[in-house]
């Protein structure tokens, strides 16, 4: 946890999921020693992250997924999500589910996974509950 790819990583997910919305630093981290980190590294810079948290029932939840605001819609979290999947599967798990901010749940969709549940409120923002059968 204290590797300087970790530290970027930690970095990348407070400038794209926090910040912007007003929420401190390193305040969702609460997952992070229980979960599988999965990032794309350019020119030895973290340039996007997800982490993936064992759950129960053969499921594992997608979390925290940032890409550099720069390089997004370039495939970089398509190429993350298609991680996750093989991940999970190889695990032998049946669903990888997600809390989707309402501006990403079209990207969401292209990946295959579908909504399973209401909108809800988390961190002060909308959100839906999304999933993905393997």
């Amino acid at each position: 946890m204290g590797s300087p790819l970790y530290q970027q990583e930690r970095a990348l997910r407070n400038k794209v999921l926090l910040r912007p919305f007003g929420l401190p630093d390193h305040a969702w981290e609460m997952q992070d020693k229980n979960s599988y980190h999965l990032i794309a590294i350019d020119s030895e810079k973290v340039i996007a992250c997800l982490l993936l948290c064992p759950k129960e029932n053969h499921s594992i939840q997608l979390m925290q997924m940032a890409v550099e605001p720069e390089l997004q819609k370039n495939g970089i979290g398509k190429k993350l999500v298609e991680a996750a999947v093989l991940k999970a599967k190889t695990a032998g798990l049946k669903t990888l589910f997600c809390h989707s901010r309402e501006n990403a749940i079209g990207f969401y969709l292209s990946q295959g996974f579908e909504v399973y549940d209401e909108p809800f409120v988390e961190v002060g923002l909308k959100h839906i509950k999304m999933k993905k059968r393997l």
